[in-house]
C-alpha cells in the first residue's frame, strides 16, 4: 500500500495550517507551520491566488492528509456519505471520525493520528474483546476500545499517557484511564470536530 514517508511537517505547511501529525512538537515553537508558515519547495513563498476549483481540491487534500487516508479510500468514505441521509459533507465527517486509528487517538491513547495508525496495526487494541489490527476500522456506538492486556503496562503507553493527560476527550466517547478502556456513545456530530474544515468544498469537488 502506497504511504507518505517524508516529513510530515511538510504536509501541514502544504496546507497552511497544523494538522497535529508529530503528537507534542506541534504545540511547541519547533512547528514548522509556526517557523515557516509558507508552502514547502523552491516556490513556497510565492503568491498564488488559487482557483475555485483549487480552493476546493486544498480542502480536500487537507482533510484526507489530516486523517491519514488514501485518495482511493477517502473517494470511497464519500460515495458512503452521499448514500446516507442527512448531510453529505457531516456524514463524511462523521465516517472519518469513526476510523479506530482516529477513536484511539481521540481517547488520548496515542499522541496523533500516525501513531495511532502504526499502533493498531501492531495490534495494541482490541474492540469488544477481539483484537482488530485494521486502522481504517469503523467502530459503532457500543464498542468498547481497550489496550491489549500484554500493552497495558509497557513503557510506550506510559509515555503516552503522560503526554496525553490534559487532553480532552470528546463527549461522544468515554474513557477510564485506569483501565484503558474507551467507549464509543455515540457517532461524532459535526459539532464535536475542533478542526477548521469546510465540508461543503469537499462535496463540490467531487460533484463536478
Amino acid at each position: 500500500m502506497a504511504r507518505y514517508t517524508e516529513s510530515v511537517c511538510r504536509i501541514c505547511r502544504r496546507e497552511g495550517q497544523k494538522l497535529f501529525l508529530k503528537g507534542d512538537r506541534c504545540y511547541t515553537d519547533k512547528c514548522a507551520v509556526s517557523r515557516r508558515a509558507y508552502a514547502p519547495g523552491q516556490h513556497g513563498q510565492g503568491r498564488r491566488k488559487l482557483s475555485e476549483y483549487g480552493t476546493q481540491l486544498r480542502e480536500k487534500q487537507k482533510v484526507r492528509r489530516a486523517y491519514g487516508v488514501l485518495e482511493g479510500q477517502f473517494e470511497h468514505y464519500f460515495e458512503m456519505a452521499n448514500k446516507k441521509e442527512g448531510v453529505t459533507g457531516e456524514n463524511l465527517l462523521t465516517i472519518l471520525e469513526s476510523r479506530l486509528d482516529n477513536v484511539v487517538f481521540r481517547l488520548g491513547l496515542a499522541v496523533s493520528r500516525p501513531e495511532a495508525r502504526q499502533l493498531v496495526s501492531h495490534a495494541h487494541f482490541t474492540v469488544n474483546g477481539k483484537k482488530i489490527n485494521i486502522p481504517s476500522y469503523l467502530v459503532k456506538p457500543g464498542d468498547v476500545i481497550a489496550v491489549k492486556e500484554k500493552s497495558r503496562h509497557s513503557s510506550k503507553f506510559e509515555a503516552i499517557l503522560a503526554s496525553t493527560e490534559s487532553r480532552v476527550v470528546p463527549k461522544w466517547l468515554d474513557m477510564n484511564r485506569d483501565t484503558l478502556e474507551g467507549k464509543v456513545i455515540a457517532l461524532a456530530e459535526r459539532d464535536d470536530i475542533d478542526m477548521p474544515i469546510e465540508e461543503h468544498m469537499i462535496v463540490e469537488y467531487y460533484s463536478k
